[in-house]
């Protein structure tokens, strides 16, 4: 309900979509706005933010690099969930002990496993390819998405509703998705929350390190590796990017708690209602 927001909830929601909107509409108002290549490291001349390095205008890398910084990010995350919350579901709800150490062994074996480990090896066999990069960061989170869905749904899927479910001839999908699924979205949010944002570090630490994308992509990270030697001299190379990048991890943080903080406070006066 956004007439009752509080103003924290507005301001955290106003901190996410100013980057999002740079990656979303960014790109296609690049070509309209932006000046031609000049100097390197010039401020003024025509160029609102000045040019990095190679003479590019840095205003346009920021409005180009959005979909690759949040994109990949938000991709990964995707997939972690997809793969590791369905491992977790179906471990948490399989009858079958030997099922369940089955599938969640695998996972503890491949949780201490460094993640700059896994991203440096994509980023030698895979340079410069984002897809590369999304399974990357997919991978290094998959596992602690599984082994967190797996704890939140064992409860629901051993109580009463499940068994119920399973009497009354449900089919295992919908017991799976249908409700143990559902029993778990409150910490999957809470958790995606700090996992995307953590995951848009990733991302952009990983080009930053050479171990991602192309050097010449407008990629937030790239930029802000590419221009971290000349900080001092235009300022703008890094701070620019680094600021997006700042704003939407902190604005998607906060948002994700007052969003899931009112949530828990509905929930009882949700119950005391239907007591009534």
């Amino acid at each position: 309900m956004i007439g009752r927001a509080s103003p924290a909830t507005l301001a955290a929601a106003l901190l996410l979509a100013v980057p999002v909107l740079v990656a979303v509409a960014g790109p296609l108002a690049a070509p309209l706005i932006t000046p031609p290549d000049g100097a390197p490291y010039t401020l003024g001349s025509g160029h609102l933010l000045g040019t990095d390095g190679t003479g590019r205008d840095v205003l346009g890398l920021l409005l180009r690099g959005g979909p690759s910084a949040l994109g990949v990010a938000c991709a990964a995350v995707a997939l972690a969930y997809l793969a590791g919350g369905t491992l977790g579901l179906a471990a948490a709800t399989t009858r079958h002990r030997w099922i369940d150490e089955l599938a969640m062994r695998p996972v503890e074996l491949i949780l201490p496993i460094p993640s700059l480990l896994i991203i440096s090896v994509v980023g030698v066999g895979w340079r410069g390819s984002p897809l590369a990069v999304a399974l990357a960061v997919a991978a290094i989170n998959a596992p602690a998405v599984a082994r967190l869905v797996r704890a939140a749904a064992l409860d629901a899927a051993s109580g009463p509703v499940a068994e119920a479910m399973r009497l009354q001839g449900e089919s295992r999908a919908r017991v799976l998705f249908g409700y143990v699924g559902r029993s778990v979205l409150p910490v999957a949010a809470a958790d995606a929350g700090t996992r995307v944002p953590l995951a848009v570090f990733t991302v952009a630490a990983a080009n930053f390190l050479g171990l991602g994308l192309d050097p010449a992509s407008p990629d937030w990270g790239v930029t802000i590796a590419a221009g971290r030697e000349a900080l001092l001299i235009q300022p703008w190379a890094v701070c620019a990017p680094a600021a997006m990048l700042v704003m939407f991890t902190v604005g998607l943080n906060l948002l994700a708690d007052r969003l899931l903080a009112g949530g828990a406070r509905e929930r009882p006066r949700e119950a005391k209602a239907a007591r009534r």
